[in-house]
């Protein structure tokens, strides 16, 4: 006899606003000790792009290691300041403003500006590359300032679905697969621990309890960084690595930053510490395709916080929020989402542990001495992750459209195919596919074009918004997601979005 057929309950599962299954949400208050140790993984987290953006770019401005840490104290200054100014005043998600890879295509551009190149003296070339830095990003900054008061991204937002936004909220996460396992790679004997701790401790022991509080579950992140930091000092301490090839020894020795014996004790980063910035129109114009590429990222992570912070999608005032004033204080910031045990309160505890070890240098620098390849590790689940969440918008969608289908497939597919094509090409010539006798031009194109999240928005979007778009709104997804373009669109907005000490008198929601 022939098994019953399954009910449609039993196959299904309905579209859910919110996340369930959260022990905290958005507006919760755990206890202070742990939201201090919550604070602290923040913080070891937001060290891997702190470091591993100036390490690289640092030495080909011609700076020593004494510059590096200096530009490593700086950053995480700023990302601090930035991210205690987010979680007051700014959208309040569980979100980190920290440095983004966007900008470093023109500053490569820039670096390889025949006025500096010609400068023989390294420091010297570091200090005038960082004040041509400073110049750019302060003139890009303006078109951020610009999009965000103007209302003009508001009104661009009006064309974004559920459907358009799924393939840049995705690809926010995948986009960013080059930082994870091929750097994993590079010492397998410590990133292949690491990422199978950071997997089993949250995942497959998230039951363990000490004191009624799953310990493995909630700090999965800092203590897998500890045991795995250990066992790498370990390993160079014993001299493992001592006849290895020089790759080896930079990614798997605790040793080889030389932050710690560089780093001065106390440093306080002040405006202009490297001197006067200096302008100049084509490095700005490069700068601005960074800004943008910036915004879009940051947008999809706004929405991926929202939903990991069992919030509604933030209304496109309170994007805007952030975007005019808020990150135009720190042009090489973006919004990136880190899933370490978060909680709203971890976020600000998390900016203070940021300015404070950025002003004592010798401790800031011990542990911004742990080796890439262990924060590789841990991109691998976390960028996974966001990935996944900008997926579970489709639930908000008709995925049996043919539609739908051609533009998901469609975004997806280019949005990692375009950006590989441009940095394989990169890799080969040693200069991007948009290669004319105009700089800016092609600082701009190439800009654009190396960014996974904005390439899915200009093929989604687009497509999104002519393949009968009149008869397919609700295949889109559009009955669910207007009603949070407004503040007042949704009654929980109020919870999630109002701004304390009654701002909301002097910024009133738009």
């Amino acid at each position: 006899m022939a098994a019953p057929a399954p009910k449609p309950e039993e196959i299904s599962h309905p579209p859910m606003d919110q996340l369930q299954g959260l022990e905290y949400c958005i507006d919760s208050n755990p206890s202070w000790g742990e939201a201090i140790f919550l604070g602290f993984q923040h913080y070891i987290l937001a060290l891997g792009t702190a470091v591993m953006i100036p390490s690289f770019l640092v030495p080909l401005m011609g700076g020593d290691a004494g510059d590096k840490v200096r530009v490593v104290q700086t950053l995480l200054f700023v990302e601090g300041i930035n991210t205690l100014l987010q979680t007051l005043f700014g959208t309040r998600l569980p979100t980190v403003i920290g440095g983004s890879y966007a900008f470093m295509v023109p500053i490569i551009s820039i670096i390889h500006d025949s006025s500096l190149t010609r400068i023989e003296d390294p420091h010297l070339r570091f200090l005038n590359t960082m004040r041509a830095v400073q110049g750019a990003l302060i003139v890009a900054s303006s078109i951020q300032i610009i999009l965000g008061f103007s209302q003009m991204w508001a009104i661009c937002s009006r064309f974004f679905s559920p459907l358009g936004m799924a393939p840049v909220i995705a690809l926010v996460g995948f986009g960013l697969f080059d930082r994870g396992f091929p750097v994993v790679g590079r010492c397998v004997e410590i990133g292949i621990p690491m990422l199978i701790l950071f997997i089993a401790f949250p995942q497959y022991l998230k039951n363990f309890q000490f004191r009624k509080l799953p310990i493995l579950e909630r700090f999965a992140l800092l203590i897998s960084v500890t045991v795995i930091w250990a066992y790498a000092h370990l390993l160079t301490a014993s001299g493992a690595y001592r006849h290895r090839p020089d790759l080896t020894q930079e990614n798997c020795r605790t040793d080889r930053a030389n932050l710690i014996s560089s780093a001065p004790w106390i440093k306080i980063p002040y405006p202009l510490q490297w001197g006067a910035p200096t302008f100049d129109a084509g490095h700005a114009f490069g700068m601005m395709a960074a800004v943008l590429v910036s915004l879009i990222e940051s947008t999809g992570a706004y929405k991926a916080a929202s939903r990991l912070a069992s919030a509604t999608p933030p209304p496109a005032h309170w994007t805007l929020w952030n975007i005019d004033w808020l990150c135009s204080l720190c042009r090489k910031c973006r919004a990136s989402w880190k899933h370490s045990g978060w909680k709203p309160q971890g976020y600000p505890i998390s900016a203070g542990f940021m300015i404070f070890f950025s002003l004592l240098g010798k401790f800031g620098a011990l542990f911004a001495s742990i080796p890439f390849t262990v924060f590789a590790a841990v991109y691998c689940v976390l960028f996974g992750l966001v990935a996944s969440v900008g997926l579970s918008f489709l639930q908000f969608t008709n995925m049996n459209s043919m539609r739908n289908l051609f533009i998901t497939g469609v975004a997806f597919f280019l949005g990692l195919s375009v950006p590989e094509y441009f940095r394989e090409y990169t890799a080969k010539a040693l200069h991007g596919p948009s290669h004319t006798s105009a700089v800016w031009f092609n600082d701009f194109l190439n800009t654009i074009f190396f960014s996974s999240p904005t390439v899915a928005l200009i093929v989604a979007i687009f497509l999104d918004n002519t393949l009968d778009y009149k008869d397919s709104a609700r295949d889109r997804g559009m009955p669910w997601w207007v009603k949070f373009r407004a503040f007042k669109g949704d009654s929980r907005n109020e919870e999630f979005y109002t701004l304390p000490f009654n701002l909301n008198r002097f910024f009133p929601p738009s």
